[in-house]
């Protein structure tokens, strides 16, 4: 099948104002780059000759710079879905510039399936093969690609000569059908193939492919340091005593990492655990540390969404494929982050809390509530249909000026009946079978800087003995947010 083959700019115009537009890929890799850059070069050109441009964008997860920053810089987005991670994008939504609402990785791809999310205008993909058939095999990632192939009006293909050859048959693309006619979706371990290796495209939609050679462009991952090894100590150890004492099976489970360097710690940590057998891993996002507890034969197989490595770690992937090829799947999110999967696979997941409060209420998101940080990304679809959900954060922020754990979140995105375990630098609470009362105790004790202990203490005494299941304050509730937001310093709280 031979498509038209175009400039980014000839694509680009191809879109029109108030057009919707689905971007393929997966946590910034995967993802289309000149396509979007170009768009947006457009949409300045258009605003300059005084004419109105602006598209909706639905996308699978985070992207890179050429369309968060670049399409956020040129004031080319109307409305954006679901998680990103992109200052010039964030400011552009905390600024209500882009009209943004946030929803669950595993329900995005099925929420534009259904038709909830209106028309996709286009679909604007990167592809490292096109085959003769029209189908395409994507590259670093899959995120909701073929949802958005199969729903869009039209399709634009970026085919990237950087990856041609060498991801054939790493990716296993499986769409569930819609109800009434969905099928269970038969896995039942974590290395079981269902899909085919392609995209399925109707070569009628394909409106032009763009040729490019171009690398995923990845944030420097942030360093460990004494902080996040410890919280990543703090886990392998817990889990590797729940090993000891048959509250995980033998053979041990398959483990689901958020993003970021407290994940990176956590797997290094469990992977130079010798009390925690090798594992399996079905994630949403495959980082550099998977790659590395690959070739140590720590890690046995992993599926995810996306192979979110820099250069040097995918480089080293592609050198090793004898290693890597027949244990990596590349999935796309309705199925890496499905709760029937998590269910039934018996997921151990681990993910960050941006605060959390002493009763066990995450906040993954909003900054005081208000701000939005990234979206919530995955992380509760796994925490809510998990064997073990486990959050993380490193107790204090800001230099010890924001303590992390605070009486009463100000943004609640996986509620405590959801959190079994919380784990700080300084320790861990297994929530697990306690009252509000034994939870708060817990926490603080166990997981609080020694900074903000007392501190919480003394709002703990407020309210116990007062008939109150969950002793709380609503007066003084949110004492310490206020005492930074008014001082600059959460210690300078009075209960």
């Amino acid at each position: 099948m031979i498509y038209p083959i175009l400039t980014a700019e000839e694509a680009a115009r191809t879109i029109k104002n108030g057009d919707v537009i689905g971007i393929g890929g997966f946590s910034s890799v995967g993802t289309p780059k000149a396509i979007p850059s170009a768009l947006a070069k457009y949409a300045t050109a258009e605003h300059e000759a005084g004419r109105e441009f602006q598209v909706g964008l639905i996308t699978g997860g985070a992207t890179g710079n050429p369309i968060d920053s670049e399409m956020a810089l040129a004031k080319a987005v109307k409305f954006r879905t679901p998680f990103q991670s992109n200052k010039d994008m964030r400011g552009a939504i905390n600024s209500g510039e882009v009209q943004y609402f946030d929803l669950h990785l595993s329900m995005i791809g099925q929420d534009v399936h259904y038709g909830f999310l209106g028309k996709i205008d286009t679909a604007i993909i990167e592809a490292s093969e096109i085959e003769e058939n029209g189908n395409v095999i994507l590259t670093t990632s899959v995120g909701i690609s073929p949802t958005l192939c199969m729903v869009a009006d039209k399709i634009l293909i970026e085919l990237n000569e950087k990856h041609a050859g060498k991801l054939r048959g790493m990716h296993d693309i499986y769409v569930p059908e819609n109800p009434p006619y969905r099928k269970a979706i038969p896995i039942e371990h974590v290395g079981d193939r269902i899909g085919t290796i392609d995209v399925k495209i109707d070569p009628k939609k394909v409106i032009g492919v763009v040729l490019t050679n171009d690398s995923d462009h990845l944030a420097p991952f942030t360093p460990l340091n004494a902080e996040t090894q410890q919280i990543g100590n703090n886990v392998a150890e817990f889990l590797a005593n729940e090993l000891k004492r048959g509250g995980i099976p033998k053979e041990f489970l398959p483990l689901q990492s958020g993003v970021g360097n407290i994940a990176n710690a956590v797997l290094g940590a469990l992977g130079d655990n010798p009390q925690v057998p090798a594992f399996s891993m079905y994630t949403e996002v495959i980082q550099n540390s998977v790659v590395d507890l690959m070739l140590k034969g720590r890690c046995q197989y992993v599926t995810g969404s996306s192979l979110t490595l820099d250069e040097e770690a995918l480089q080293k992937m592609y050198d090793n494929m004898d290693v890597f090829g027949p244990r990596v799947l590349l999935r796309p999110q309705e199925l890496t982050n499905h709760p029937e999967m998590i269910r039934r696979l018996g997921i151990i997941a681990i993910n960050t809390a941006l605060e959390l409060d002493i009763f066990g209420n995450i906040n993954s998101t909003h900054v005081s509530g208000t701000r939005m940080m990234n979206g919530i990304g995955g992380s509760a679809d796994f925490a809510r249909n998990a064997y073990l959900s486990i959050f993380t954060t490193p107790s204090t922020a800001k230099k010890g000026l924001i303590s992390s754990i605070v009486p009463m979140v100000t943004h609640v995105d996986s509620s405590e009946h959801s959190v079994r375990v919380v784990v700080t630098e300084q320790g861990v609470a297994d929530l697990r079978g306690k009252s509000p009362s034994q939870r708060a105790r817990l926490i603080i004790e166990n997981c609080v800087h020694p900074d903000y202990k007392e501190l919480l203490w003394d709002f703990l005494r407020l309210s116990e003995g007062k008939g109150l299941h969950t002793p709380t304050s609503l007066r003084h509730a949110f004492a310490m947010h206020l005492a930074y937001e008014d001082t600059g310093d959460m210690k300078n709280a009075k209960f």
